[in-house]
């Protein structure tokens, strides 16, 4: 279905983007002109209280993980990377295909990563959005569902798609697991098991 099925009226996106910007504190210009965007604002109001998403909406969850960000110690440039990736990464969660089989090409990260590019040329931001649950699913298919191979070899895949930039891909993934209810299994096997990563702790 495409976004524009979604959208919230102009008249409540008038009311809305006011309260996001008060909640989010947007610090740069593409932050503010992200917010403004009927399609992310629509993206930021959905969700309702759920397994590892107790606080609900998007937004709510993107204001726990720029917290987590501000207890980073950061550059200026890698900071204002992580943020913009905390603004999108599941921001189109509402519009993804969830039905089955899933058409994984309409995955939220995948869609979040197109929407971005209209912003950003930044590969760190565009690639780190688009795969930012990819660790999880590796996981998943190692402890979860008992197929290690598979695991392992979209880990390499991983590893490989986020190249020089793993460390800002942990960082990313250290704020993403620690907000909510979300289960931390995921992040320390990542911690303990992938190389060329220096371990933070909040």
């Amino acid at each position: 279905m495409p976004l524009h099925a979604h959208l919230i009226p102009p008249d409540q996106l008038a009311r809305i983007v006011p309260e996001l910007q008060a909640t989010l504190r947007p610090e740069t210009d593409i932050e503010y002109r992200l917010l403004a965007a009927p399609e992310f604002a629509t993206g930021l109001q959905w969700g309702i209280p759920r397994y590892g998403h107790p606080e609900g909406e998007v937004y709510k969850h993107v204001r726990e993980v720029l917290d987590n960000i501000d207890r980073l110690q950061l550059t200026a440039a890698d900071r204002e990377r992580l943020r913009l990736i905390a603004f999108a990464h599941d921001t189109f969660k509402y519009a993804e295909d969830k039905s089955h089989p899933r058409d994984w090409s309409k995955h939220h990260g995948i869609l979040a990563r197109r929407f971005l590019e209209h912003f950003t040329n930044d590969g760190a931001v565009l690639r780190i959005t688009e795969w930012h649950d990819e660790a999880y699913y590796c996981w998943r298919f190692i402890h979860l569902f008992d197929v290690p191979q598979k695991g392992a070899y979209r880990l390499e895949q991983l590893l490989d798609l986020i190249g020089p930039y793993r460390q800002l891909f942990y960082l990313f993934f250290k704020c993403d697991t620690c907000t909510g209810d979300k289960n931390l299994a995921p992040l320390k096997w990542f911690e303990q098991s992938i190389t060329g990563i220096d371990i933070v702790t909040f």
